[in-house]
């Protein structure tokens, strides 16, 4: 299974900053470990013109020339550096990457990704441009140049499982529908100002796991009904694990594996192509958030095999 990264651009952050730099060598490290199956991929540049499929110019110069605002870069949470830009790039070539070869393979995924915080002008949250966004616009351009006379457009679902709403995303989309949002999410965690995904399921604080199961059940029903696509973008954020720094859910490491399971299985049923995709995760210890990502990968790995690989 390919696996794409971007984890040699480290950003110099200050010292005791939130986000975790760290967790995404040591998913590597610990994947390189435990499941050697999964094949490393150095994550290509995503071009400009690839980025102003979703991201407006303006905004693109800016992160790329390094002239954001102090304001735009407080909302990112990131200093600006050449690191940051060029990290940014990568981790949206790392999901296009991965959705072409999902849609050859069955599963593919970004060791990172999941940027849904980002809006077509502005980043937020972590978040410098929305990978998700900006590939599944690639792919579906690349589709409608490639299909025969005729064929039905590429609809992409995004199942955004990240444990804060997927809000530039949802914003993005909005009035495309060619494109299905669905987040589950803490109702009162970050961002604080949501965006109407097409299905929005805000959760409890506290909510642990027979309800968060139950309720991705009904959602996936819901979807079902709604929406065929043809490439799903699932956002398996470690956020939700009751050991989170940010979650305020409840979910143990079972939950979060059966998460992930019903998923893999839904996409399954349905012969849909899915990009796995990292999202969130701050937890408490750090390898506790790797470990949920290495389960993640474990039902992502059998998944492609089931597609006939490996």
């Amino acid at each position: 299974m390919h696996a794409f990264y971007s984890d040699q651009f480290v950003l110099p952050l200050p010292e005791g900053h939130r986000f975790p730099m760290a967790k995404y060598r040591l998913l590597r490290d610990q994947l390189a470990q435990q499941l050697p199956a999964v094949q490393f991929i150095q994550a290509p540049r995503a071009s400009d013109g690839e980025l102003a499929l979703a991201h407006s110019p303006v905004y693109i110069d800016a992160i790329a020339q390094g002239t954001a605002s102090a304001a735009v870069l407080r909302e990112i949470g990131f200093p600006w550096s050449d690191a940051m830009a060029e990290r940014a790039r990568r981790s949206v070539g790392a999901t296009i990457a991965a959705a072409r070869t999902a849609l050859v393979q069955g599963v593919s995924a970004n060791l990172a990704g999941g940027t849904h915080h980002a809006y077509a002008d502005k980043g937020g949250g972590f978040c410098v441009f929305n990978d998700v966004a900006v590939a599944s616009r690639v792919v579906q351009a690349e589709w409608g140049r490639t299909a025969p006379r005729g064929a039905e457009p590429l609809r992409v679902a995004v199942i955004d499982l990240d444990v804060h709403q997927g809000n530039g995303t949802a914003r993005i989309f909005q009035g495309d529908d060619s494109v299905s949002t669905l987040s589950l999410h803490g109702d009162k965690n970050f961002p604080f100002r949501k965006e109407a995904s097409d299905l929005d399921v805000p959760l409890p604080d506290g909510c642990g796991d027979a309800d968060y199961l139950a309720a991705l059940d009904i959602a996936l029903t819901e979807l079902d009904s709604r929406f065929t696509p043809g490439l799903v973008m699932y956002l398996a954020g470690a956020d939700p694990f009751e050991g989170d720094r940010l979650g305020r859910l409840k979910l143990t490491v079972q939950g979060m594996q059966a998460r992930d399971q019903r998923v893999f299985d839904w996409c399954h049923a349905r012969h849909l192509p899915v990009v796995l995709l990292m999202a969130g995760g701050y937890g408490v210890r750090i390898e506790e958030t790797v470990a949920v990502q290495v389960n993640t990968y474990r039902v992502a790995l059998d998944a492609w095999r089931r597609w006939g690989n490996g």
